[in-house]
C-alpha cells in the first residue's frame, strides 16, 4: 500500500551514486546507438544534435516524474503496483503490456545484436558460429549474471561502462581527430534536412530509455530521492555526451552519400563497424571499436533485463530466495531467447517496435502517475518535480507526437533517408 512519509532515509552502505549513474547510462548507452548516425544521416548533424538534446530533456523529466510518483509507494513496489494503486486496472493493463512488450522486445533485440556483434568479433580469430547460437552463447553467460543479483550486475556494468568508455574513446579518440568537418557542416547529397527529423525522433526515444531501472534504484537505494535524481542526471548526461560523440566521430569520418550504402545492407551493427573500419588507421583501433561494441550490447542487455527481472518478480510475486529467482529468470530469459534462435536479424526493426511502446510507459504513463500523485497527496513535501502541470503535458505531448512519428513512417507517409 502507498507509503506518504517521504521522509529520506539514508541510503544502505557500500550504494554508491556511481553505482547507481552507471546502472543509469549502462542502460541508456548500449546498441540503440548504433542506429543514431544511421537514422540520422537523412537530417545529418546538426539537427541530430536538436532531435538529441530535445529528446534527452523530455525522457530525464518523464524518468523524474515517475520517481515522484514511485517515492510515495514502499521501496520495491514497480510499475505494476504504481499503476494500479494510482491510475487503476485500465493503465494497470495498457502499461503492462506495453512493458513486458519494450523489454522483451529489447531483450530480443539484444540476443540478436550480442549474436551479430560476438560473430562479428570470432570471424577475426577464423571461428565462425551460425548468428542464432552465437545469440544463444551471448544470452546464457548474461542471464547468469542477472539470475546472481542486482549487485552482480551493478558491479559488472560498472566494470563493462569503464571499458566501454575507455575502448569509446580510444577507437574514437582517434576518428574525432580525424573529423572532417566539412563533412559535418556541409554533406554531400541532396540539400534536404529537417524532413528526415520526424522519423529519426523513436529511435533517439529508444536510446534514452532506463524508466525500467528507477524503481529498481528506489529499491536499491531506499527513498534517499537526492541521490536516486543526481543518478538519473548524471547517467543520463554520460548518455548524451557519448552520443554527441559518437555523431561528431561518424558523420565526420563517414560522408552522407555513403550513408545510403550502410542503410542499403540493414543498417545492422556490423555494418556500421565495417564502415567506419574502412577509415580507421590501425587494426588496434579497429579491435578497440569491435571490443566497444560487445560491451555496448552486453551492458545494455543486463540493464533491460534487470528492469525486466524485478518487474515480473513484482507481477508475479516471486520472492528474492533461489527458488523464487529461478522462476523469475526462466520467464524472462526464456521467450526472448527462443525468438532469437528463429529469428537472430530482426535488430533495427526491433528497435523501433520497442520506441512505439516506450512512449506509453516510459513517457506518457510516468507523467500521467505524477499528476495523479499530486492530487492524492497534495501536503506531501517530498520530492516534486518542478515546471508544474505544463510541464506534464510537454511529457505527454511529446509521447504522442513520437509514437505518431514512428507510425506514419512505418506507412511511408514521412520521408525516411535512402
Amino acid at each position: 500500500m502507498a507509503n506518504h512519509m517521504n521522509g529520506a532515509k539514508h541510503r544502505p552502505q557500500g550504494k554508491s551514486l556511481l553505482g547507481g549513474a552507471m546502472i543509469i547510462a549502462g542502460t541508456t548507452v548500449g546498441a540503440g546507438m548504433f542506429s543514431l548516425p544511421v537514422v540520422g544521416a537523412g537530417m545529418w548533424f546538426g539537427y541530430s544534435i536538436v532531435m538529441l538534446l530535445g529528446v534527452w530533456f523530455c525522457m530525464l523529466m518523464s524518468g523524474l516524474l515517475l520517481l515522484e510518483a514511485n517515492l510515495h509507494f514502499e521501496p520495491g513496489a514497480s510499475f505494476d503496483t504504481l499503476t494500479r494503486e494510482t491510475l487503476g486496472q485500465f493503465w494497470r493493463v495498457i502499461n503492462g503490456v506495453s512493458i513486458a512488450f519494450v523489454l522483451y522486445i529489447l531483450t530480443y533485440a539484444y540476443i540478436s545484436g550480442g549474436g551479430s556483434i560476438v560473430n562479428h568479433s570470432l570471424s577475426a580469430l577464423g571461428v565462425t558460429l551460425p548468428q542464432s547460437v552465437a545469440g544463444l552463447v551471448f544470452a546464457a553467460v548474461l542471464a547468469f549474471i542477472v539470475l546472481i543479483s542486482t549487485k552482480a550486475v551493478d558491479r559488472i556494468t560498472t566494470i563493462m561502462l569503464g571499458g566501454m568508455v575507455i575502448t569509446f574513446f580510444l577507437a574514437i579518440g582517434n576518428l574525432l581527430i580525424e573529423i572532417d568537418t566539412t563533412k559535418l557542416v556541409s554533406p554531400d547529397g541532396e540539400s534536404r534536412y529537417l524532413p528526415y527529423l520526424l522519423a529519426a525522433i523513436p529511435f533517439g526515444l529508444a536510446s534514452f530509455g532506463y524508466h525500467g531501472n528507477v524503481p529498481s534504484l528506489v529499491k536499491y537505494y531506499g527513498k534517499d530521492a537526492n541521490t536516486i535524481v543526481k543518478a538519473i542526471v548524471v547517467g543520463t548526461c554520460i548518455a548524451l555526451i557519448i552520443y554527441v560523440c559518437w555523431l561528431v566521430a561518424t558523420m565526420g569520418n563517414i560522408p552522407r552519400s555513403q550513408f545510403a550504402d550502410v542503410i542499403a545492407k540493414g543498417g545492422n551493427i556490423g555494418v556500421l563497424v565495417e564502415a567506419l573500419s574502412g577509415v580507421m588507421a590501425s587494426q588496434w583501433l579497429n579491435s578497440m571499436l569491435t571490443l566497444f561494441a560487445n560491451l555496448a550490447v552486453a551492458s545494455s542487455f543486463l540493464g533491460v533485463t534487470l528492469g525486466l527481472f524485478d518487474y515480473l518478480a513484482d507481477l508475479f510475486g516471486f520472492d528474492d530466495s533461489r527458488a523464487g529467482r529461478m522462476k523469475t529468470a526462466a520467464i524472462t530469459f526464456i521467450p526472448p531467447t527462443i525468438l532469437g534462435l528463429l529469428f537472430p536479424n530482426g535488430f533495427i526493426i526491433a528497435i523501433g517496435f520497442a520506441a512505439l511502446a516506450a512512449t506509453v510507459w516510459a513517457v506518457i504513463v510516468p507523467a500521467l502517475l505524477a499528476y495523479k500523485v499530486r492530487q492524492l497527496y497534495p501536503n506531501t513535501t517530498g520530492f516534486k518535480v518542478p515546471g508544474g502541470t505544463p510541464l506534464i503535458a510537454v511529457v505527454v505531448l511529446f509521447g504522442i507526437i513520437t509514437a505518431t512519428c514512428h507510425l506514419l513512417a512505418m506507412a511511408d507517409i514521412l520521408p525516411v533517408f535512402k
